[in-house]
């Protein structure tokens, strides 16, 4: 077991450029990711932290802490980890394909966490190598949110793992059930949030150098934009949240959720206004 404790965030620049530094590693077939564990055990949920975050993504006072933001507390341990010698595979280029949250507490505003990440599985993708990180948070030593991040790594010939298989069909009636705007400047405000300055999510001209026309949204802000339109108006103590991103959102765009109710939860997916193409599927569990 590779342990690594972070007693804080790393800088952001030295992030970027570690993160730029990974581009020499060689996109290459692994037979298991080397066991490693990364940690920060004193991570402080601040209210200013938050405020903004439920200001850029559109959630209310009364939602207290989001579901979706503790994946904020954990982002320092994932780019450290993908920007590490632990990670095969280079940090940038590689994809959010989809993750699964779960909540079994709220937190709430000044409480001290301990984060940490696990490496998990692989499985295979037409496209490359899909690799899983665990993460889980406590407070006073007691689980109280964990997530799965599955990634993709393109370009990975004869990749290892059983397939990855979606998790969604399409074979449901669902009903349009709110449009919100992503304005051509929200990567900036989400990076600003989140840390994630990713050059796609910037600006026009660096995202062409990850071959985009377009800015593109970040896919953790179209998933929090939507799900503050669904959440009851109120704190949420338990909820589990699986998701799949689809296909990037260029900006800037105007958008669609749409809805269907399940004996397993709300099902709803975020589409362009024409509901041509899905941006991301998701079911929400109360």
């Amino acid at each position: 077991m590779n342990d690594q404790v972070l007693m804080q965030a790393p800088a952001l620049p030295s992030l970027l450029w570690r993160a730029w530094a990974t581009r020499s590693k060689r996109p290459g077939r692994v037979e298991a990711l080397p066991l490693a564990r990364w940690s920060m055990p004193q991570v402080t949920v601040q209210a200013s932290a938050l405020a903004h975050y439920r200001s850029v993504c559109g959630f209310e006072a009364g939602h207290g802490v989001p579901l979706t933001y503790p994946q904020l507390l954990t982002f320092p341990l994932v780019m450290a980890y993908l920007c590490s010698p632990a990670c095969p595979w280079p940090a940038a280029g590689t994809v959010h394909l989809s993750n699964r949250i779960e909540q079994l507490a709220a937190l709430q505003v000044g409480d001290e966490v301990s984060v940490e990440l696990v490496t998990g599985g692989l499985r295979s993708h037409e496209k490359g190598q899909v690799f899983d990180l665990d993460l889980l948070i406590r407070r006073a030593g007691e689980v109280v949110w964990r997530g799965t991040q599955s990634l993709l790594r393109r370009g990975v010939r004869d990749p290892a793992g059983l397939p990855y298989i979606s998790g969604f069909d399409n074979e449901v009636s669902w009903v349009r059930a709110f449009e919100f705007e992503a304005p051509v400047n929200i990567g900036r405000r989400y990076a600003r949030v989140s840390g994630d300055f990713n050059p796609m999510h910037l600006s026009r001209l660096s995202a062409r150098l990850f071959g985009f026309q377009r800015t593109i949204a970040h896919g953790l802000w179209t998933q929090a934009r939507a799900l503050a339109g669904l959440l009851p108006a109120r704190s949420v103590q338990t909820a589990t949240l699986t998701t799949e991103f689809k296909s990037p959102v260029m900006l800037p765009a105007q958008l669609a959720v749409w809805q269907h109710e399940t004996s397993s939860g709300l099902r709803w997916e975020v589409r362009d206004a024409h509901a041509e193409r899905t941006h991301v599927r998701a079911l929400l569990a109360l």
